[in-house]
């Protein structure tokens, strides 16, 4: 896990400082731009408004239940208190916007731990997406590796409050030099020769990490995505090497060839793709991500596989999380069964993604709720919610674990837990409302009242309709 940081040496120390007088520059142009009259129409417009959102059924900064008749005192864009609404005063109420919210359910923000956006760059389909998700309720989301030069522009426009998006924590990708080739390294790094630029950079033993990995914390990213070509002793050194600047480790469960239980020894925080970890049972393993071939399904149908219980056991025991993407599989199953005879077949069903991920909850295994996927223009929801449904259907978790998984736990794999994942005092306000109780039923999720970003309110049926230019019709 983490070690507390420790100081760049000289070289490094050179580097960071050169990326963050960029990066504050660039900080220092946008805030000056914002005072000369940039348009902010996402972001509350006085850091002492005050908001009481009275008389909700507020769900605990533990994620275990709703307390009826509570009321969420907010001022600018931070929860100040959470009270009994009979304890709310006659002079509190005069001096703020009460929003009445009798048999109304009221949650933490929701995170998306799996999302691609600018691979390639696309700024009209990026910002249509980015504007779903936030007036639907998802308040962060994590970036797991793209062109991180307009990302990294979202997420300020997005704090800033200049566009209806959610806030964003972005990965630099390390992969080994064989691997940037591949055609989506070249759409994400356009202008320059794939593998050289910070936000994705060739990995070799010959790399200086200490100064690989301050280039990419310059490039905006809070994380390293492990993503292929990286043998076991390179990713643990850079594993180690991260930590000890502050980054976080999000890696695929098998980074080819370095396999399952390499990766989780290195000590990564999050792990990504619940089939790439069975691997661990297959015989031979897939030598590199490009080559990938199905897993060993009859030897894991059953959910008690030995190897995949030592394997979900030393998660538990390090505390690393499994970013599930039932999602991806279920994409799977739908393009298989739209061309039984595609070539070549999916490494997984999502049948088998479920006991999978159900074994690893067995062993106490923390769950994230990433998608790795993008609904069509005319799906009225984002990708999340169908996770979220997965999760409920193809595993024990109930649904107030599964939005456990959505809040608490997206908040700890971003290190963000002080400022969200749950309604305490003090945190940002991030918060969905809905006119149903979801702790029965996940599908109620999608029955919304309203979304609060940052103290401002969006409701649903506000957002602009997404266009065919935004978001083309898929061929």
């Amino acid at each position: 896990m983490p070690t507390k940081p420790r100081a760049c040496h000289s070289a490094a120390k050179l580097i960071c400082r050169n990326w963050l007088f960029l990066f504050c520059c660039s900080l220092a142009s946008t805030s000056l731009t914002a005072q000369e009259g940039n348009v902010t129409p996402f972001a509350v417009k006085a850091d002492d408004n005050i908001v009481i959102y009275h008389n909700a059924n507020v769900l605990d900064e533990n994620g275990q239940a709703f307390t009826a008749k509570m009321s969420v005192i907010v001022t600018g864009d931070k929860i100040q208190a959470l009270k009994p609404a009979n304890q709310i005063s006659a002079n509190e109420l005069k001096s703020a916007q009460v929003i009445n919210l009798s048999d109304k359910y009221l949650l933490p923000g929701l995170i998306d731990s799996h999302v691609h956006l600018a691979t390639p760059p696309n700024d009209l389909f990026a910002k249509a997406t980015m504007r779903r998700q936030a007036y639907h309720g998802i308040t962060g989301i994590r970036i797991m590796a793209d062109d991180l030069r307009p990302i990294t522009e979202y997420a300020r426009a997005s704090i800033a409050g200049e566009i209806a998006a959610p806030d964003i924590y972005s990965a630099a990708l390390f992969a080994g030099p064989d691997f940037f080739n591949d055609p989506r390294t070249i759409a994400a790094n356009g202008g320059i020769k794939p593998g050289t630029g910070p936000w994705m950079q060739a990995i070799s033993d010959e790399t200086d990490l200490t100064i690989a990995i301050a280039k990419a914390k310059g490039s905006g990213a809070m994380a390293i995505k492990l993503y292929d070509n990286l043998k076991p002793e390179l990713l643990s050194k850079i594993t180690q090497a991260a930590h000890q600047q502050g980054m976080a480790i999000w890696a695929h469960g098998m980074v080819f060839p370095t396999e399952p239980k390499d990766v989780v020894a290195a000590g990564v925080d999050v792990i990504s793709h619940t089939c790439y970890l069975a691997y661990q049972a297959s015989d031979p393993k897939p030598l590199t991500y490009k080559n990938r071939f199905p897993v060993n399904a009859a030897l894991l149908q059953t959910g008690d596989n030995h190897l995949m219980e030592t394997l979900f056991a030393s998660m538990q025991q390090q505390n690393i999380y499994l970013d599930a993407t039932l999602t991806v599989y279920q994409q799977y199953d739908q393009r298989l069964a739209a061309n039984p005879q595609m070539s070549p077949k999916p490494h997984c069903s999502l049948s088998l993604a479920a006991t999978l991920t159900q074994q690893a909850i067995n062993k106490g295994v923390k769950i994230a709720t990433g998608t790795d996927h993008i609904m069509p223009r005319s799906s009225a929801f984002p990708a999340l919610f169908d996770e979220l449904e997965l999760l409920a259907k193809h595993t024990k978790l109930s649904p107030l674990a599964v939005i456990q998984a959505a809040t608490l736990n997206g908040a700890y794999i971003l290190k963000q837990q002080d400022n969200i994942g749950s309604i305490t005092a003090g945190k940002l306000a991030n918060m969905l409302i809905l006119n149903a109780d979801p702790s029965a039923d996940i599908s109620k999720l999608r029955d919304q009242y309203m979304t609060v970003k940052r103290g401002f309110m969006l409701k649903p049926q506000d957002m602009p309709n997404i266009t065919e230019l935004e978001m083309p019709d898929e061929q």
